[in-house]
């Protein structure tokens, strides 16, 4: 049965950026993955998310008598290559970082197109002579990217009579995944200890008057939630500054046994943010901001979502730009 957690602590008025994506849902980024194992084990995660920070930390035993190679994938979500109207939810997630046993890991992108029914288009725009850079931003990015050429009248012709390019506007039509790809050793049984952060994507939660109907389900809402808000409100013009985060929690079942000992640990940065999710498990206060739930042999069955009431105003929660393919 699931359980919530409801921190009931205080407000500013929307940012512009939360205002722009109002209603828009948290772009969900998870942990590292690769396909099911039988030989290695995740040990231990301990994952800490608070509105404008994740980090991870894992701890993994290959229990096999003999050293094991993986190829690991850390997948980035996938985004328009015509640029939205928000650039809140593309590209890498700002101040990303990857390290395996305390040393930078050297990653390789692989960058794929697909359409927006999922077939896989980056060779026939390699055909039309686009670059990794051409095919990952349209000229619309320039200000995020560097100057990316025009599409040119040939080709511009030749990707609306391929459905790759929309005639009235000349957007292209694809979305972009790009995902970063190691190979690991993993010495028999020995622990190899991997960390990862980055400031999360996030969506602007919507205001008192505008919840919309499956707010309360997603996060786990309830009336004293809804109380502590509505005092909140009532002292900021109606409107509570909030940041919801998802997290691609899931993927802890690539690995044997799912995840033996995990650690969620939901962190303000100041004592009177208010926060709910749903989630299974009894939280517990650790400090002054940080609330605590642990769980063992656990297997997710779904993703995480984290909702954050009363947060400071944030001057950028765009992605940026992510390492492509040499």
């Amino acid at each position: 049965m699931k359980k919530h957690l409801h921190l009931a602590l205080a407000a500013l008025t929307l940012s512009n950026a939360a205002l722009a994506n109002d209603g828009i849902a948290a772009v969900g980024v998870g942990g590292i993955v690769f396909g099911k194992t039988d030989a290695i084990a995740m040990k231990k995660e301990v994952l800490n998310i608070s509105h404008n920070l994740i980090s991870v930390d894992y701890e993994f035993l290959n229990e096999s008598a003999n050293e094991v190679e993986e190829t690991i994938v850390f997948p980035l979500p996938p985004y328009p290559a015509a640029q939205q109207d928000s650039d809140t939810y593309y590209g890498q997630p700002d101040g990303f970082s990857i390290r395996v046993d305390g040393k930078p890991v050297a990653f390789q992108s692989r960058l794929v197109a697909r359409s927006p029914e999922g077939k896989d288009l980056t060779a026939q725009l390699r055909k039309l002579g686009f670059s990794n850079k051409e095919i990952a931003y349209s000229p619309t990015f320039a200000d995020k990217s560097g100057k990316v050429a025009a599409f040119t009248e040939q080709q511009a012709k030749q990707m609306i009579q391929l459905g790759l390019l929309v005639k009235e506007t000349r957007e292209p039509t694809w979305m972009v995944e790009v995902n970063y790809v190691w190979t690991q050793k993993f010495p028999a049984n020995k622990i190899v200890r991997v960390h990862h952060d980055y400031r999360p994507f996030v969506a602007g939660g919507p205001g008192e008057s505008g919840m919309h109907e499956d707010f309360a389900k997603i996060y786990c809402t309830d009336k004293s939630y809804l109380n502590a808000r509505a005092k909140i409100a009532a002292r900021k013009d109606g409107y509570v500054n909030t940041h919801n985060v998802s997290y691609i929690l899931t993927t802890g079942n690539t690995w044997k046994r799912g995840i033996e000992d995990f650690a969620l640990n939901i962190v303000k940065r100041k004592p009177d943010e208010l926060i709910s999710l749903c989630f299974p498990g009894t939280f517990k206060k650790i400090d002054a901001r940080t609330y605590q739930v642990r769980l063992l042999n656990f297997q997710p069955t779904q993703d995480l979502e984290v909702h954050f009431g009363n947060v400071d105003s944030d001057d950028d929660l765009s992605g940026v730009m992510p390492v492509l393919p040499k």
